[in-house]
């Protein structure tokens, strides 16, 4: 069994990549998607896939995929009918939230709604002290009660939240045992499980969101293992963390908030390794799909990694990269707003119908419309020649919008790429900017389907000096999960001094902590040989809000010049975060945390000879692109990207097609094919 595959489902394409270890051999494939049943659309690429290589699902080692299905149910609001049983008083917290307001001067901004309805938010008595002891023991009639309110109501999910329950779980695990004899096969989100850390509000959060997908993941999950298994796969397949590494099937139906950011966290994983191979550590990564742009900055090779996050209006406490998406892809819709302006998403066509150049139905114009009119992509078929589009179509809804807008078709057109590009900048200073980095430090990584297409305006609007697209752009997701490790993560929350007669408490946690990975680790067939666990402390200034992580990497044992190594690495993170770190005031610990990796085979990327700057053998003829900078269409090279060449220069305006995606280069830049057949485009800035 050679082959690995690794799956990327989106919300327009599903992308496929296949990794022969034995032979070297790379192949990569891409279906429409299958919004209905996307399991469906997945098990469709896989075996097409297979067949391109003349391999059999038998042959299969590994097979990863990430997926948007969690994400989709929390941002349509599409999850599974929630009961909630918390503390009595605390039944509104998860609806009264923090202080925080993301719009304080809009009078009509619109609150995110609740997941739990309040008829669904049920108290019962019990209490765990700030030190963690029993107060009020659980009142175990109550909750009997309380859960049979709820399996009359129709719940299919219960999240647990107790006060206190990360200090002293005896009271949720309690409720949980009565909740699984009360009431048979229901979903169980207990806040001990899912989120054992401070601060009730985030912690009662992400246990409703773990319940209110856990379902729908369910179902899902169990669709697709059916399929896979029916197509004769003989091994476990694994699925994307937020966190950017695999875990089982099994942990995802019972940690399904966990892969809330499960699709583009594998691009980040891919791009980190090829920026590390090429000798391009500093990159902000773009990934363009159909739905959505991701966009992520990696200083010196790696990706802050978050212990919350805020996903789509929801606080959620789990370990996830520091992604940033807005809604601009090739299926964002372009309309004319109220005031006369030319919008663009963040709605979108999705795979079905897809954009009016699809010709399923569709009559609003998209962002792939316009690059369809502009001729930036083919105008006679896309994904190699597999599918026949539309141009006519697309170029008349999109005349229709120019009229309404009082424009010229081509200008348009162009004015809708303007738009798009405008709102992914945003993106991008969101993740670089507003936390302190210049994105003309950084290269720019394009990938998605239409990241490619989309690179060098952007590059520019940023001015950024160097992009970097990828051999196979267009599946990077895909190939992320070939070069990526199974991963989990544990933490535990106890406030402490930074201090040595806090060493013997310390020790417990970490020993805790550890114990806990030693049981993933066997639970996942991880070798001794493959493990790895890497410690990290959340820490603060005493009287501070927030913390800041402080990685400490591996820990043998925990002794005072442990915590001495902790202080000393706070205060350097903190003078990195903020300009400054006291030498005086007491520090904390708040969260103790270990990453347990599972080392696992990852595809190589060779090097080749460089063939020397003559392009001409991956020449496929010319096309009339319609440009600003020159003022109208334009004749333009276009070039085959399977046959071009370590060493290849190109010089714009040029594109590179490729079944996955479309590369445009523009005029006064330059390109050139390093020695790995990555492109990097030369902004001339």
């Amino acid at each position: 069994m050679s082959w690995r595959i690794g799956v990327d489902s989106g919300g327009t394409f599903c992308d496929i990549c296949l990794y022969d270890q034995e032979g070297g051999q790379l192949a990569i494939w891409k279906v429409s998607s299958t919004p209905d049943d996307p399991s469906r659309g997945i098990a469709a690429g896989v075996s097409e896939g297979l067949e391109t290589v003349g391999a059999a699902m038998s042959q299969v080692g590994f097979l990863g995929h990430g997926t948007t299905v969690g994400t989709n149910a929390l941002i349509q609001h599409k999850g599974a009918r929630t009961g909630l049983i918390t503390t009595r008083g605390f039944r509104d917290l998860i609806e009264i939230g923090r202080q925080r307001r993301p719009s304080l001067y809009d009078l009509n901004a619109d609150k995110t709604p609740v997941l739990v309805d309040r008829d669904l938010r049920l108290e019962v008595s019990e209490r765990v002290r700030s030190d963690g002891s029993v107060a009020v023991p659980l009142n175990e009639a109550e909750l009997r009660e309380a859960v049979r309110a709820l399996r009359d109501a129709g719940v299919a999910a219960i999240a647990i939240g107790f006060l206190y329950a990360f200090l002293n779980p005896e009271n949720e695990r309690r409720a949980r045992e009565i909740v699984e004899q009360t009431f048979p096969g229901v979903f169980i989100s207990a806040s001990y499980v899912v989120a054992p850390e401070f601060r009730e509000y985030e912690r009662f959060s992400t246990t409703v969101v773990n319940a209110y997908l856990g379902p729908v993941m369910e179902n899902y999950i169990n669709r697709l293992e059916t399929r896979l298994q029916e197509q004769g796969l003989k091994v476990a397949p694994g699925i994307t963390q937020s966190n950017g590494g695999v875990i089982s099937f099994e942990a995802a139906r019972t940690l399904p908030v966990r892969t809330v950011l499960s699709g583009p966290s594998t691009g980040v994983v891919a791009a980190q390794k090829i920026g590390m191979t090429i000798g391009e550590p500093n990159l902000i990564t773009f990934d363009m799909g159909g739905t959505s742009s991701d966009v992520a900055l990696l200083k010196e090779g790696k990706c802050r990694l978050m212990g919350e996050a805020n996903v789509h209006g929801y606080p959620i406490k789990a370990p996830m990269l520091d992604i940033h998406t807005v809604g601009a892809g090739g299926g964002s819709l372009a309309f004319r707003d109220a005031g006369g302006l030319l919008k663009v998403g963040p709605q979108s066509c999705g795979a079905d119908p897809g954009p009016v150049c699809y010709d399923k139905g569709n009559k609003t114009p998209s962002t792939t419309d316009a690059n369809v009119v502009l001729h930036t992509l083919n105008p006679e078929f896309l994904l190699g020649g597999r599918m026949k589009i539309n141009h006519d179509g697309a170029y008349s809804q999109i005349a229709l919008l120019a009229e309404t807008l009082g424009l010229d078709v081509m200008e348009a057109a162009q004015g809708i790429i303007s738009v798009v590009t405008a709102n992914m900048a945003r993106a991008v200073r969101v993740i670089s900017v507003q936390k302190g980095h210049d994105p003309r430090d950084y290269a720019l990584m394009a990938f998605g389907g239409a990241g490619p297409l989309h690179a060098a305006r952007l590059a520019l609007e940023l001015e950024m000096k160097r992009v970097i697209i990828p051999l196979t752009p267009g599946v990077m997701c895909a190939l992320g999960l070939l070069l990526t490790d199974l991963r989990a993560d544990f933490s535990v929350t106890r406030i402490l001094p930074a201090q040595d007669d806090s060493v013997a408490v310390i020790a417990e946690l970490v020993g805790s902590l550890r114990r806990q990975a030693d049981a993933w680790f066997l639970a996942e067939n991880v070798e001794e040989g493959a493990r790895s666990l890497t410690f990290t402390a959340d820490m603060r200034y005493a009287g501070q809000n927030y913390e800041l992580p402080v990685a400490i990497g591996e820990l043998d044992g925990v002794t005072a010049e442990t915590i001495g190594h902790f202080v000393t690495a706070f205060r350097q993170v903190h003078t990195e975060q903020y300009g400054f770190a006291s030498t005086t005031d007491p520090i904390q610990f708040v969260t103790f945390r270990v990453q347990a990796g599972g080392r696992i085979e990852s595809a190589n990327f060779p090097a080749h000879d460089d063939a020397g700057p003559d392009a001409g053998t991956a020449l496929l003829g010319t096309r009339e692109i319609w440009f600003p900078e020159t003022g109208g269409f334009t004749a333009c090279p276009v070039y085959d990207r399977s046959r071009l060449r370590a060493g290849n220069v190109l010089h714009g305006p040029a594109v590179v097609e490729q079944m996955d995606a479309t590369t445009v280069i523009l005029p006064g830049m330059t390109a050139h094919v390093e020695p790995h057949l990555n492109i990097i485009i030369e902004t001339g800035l």
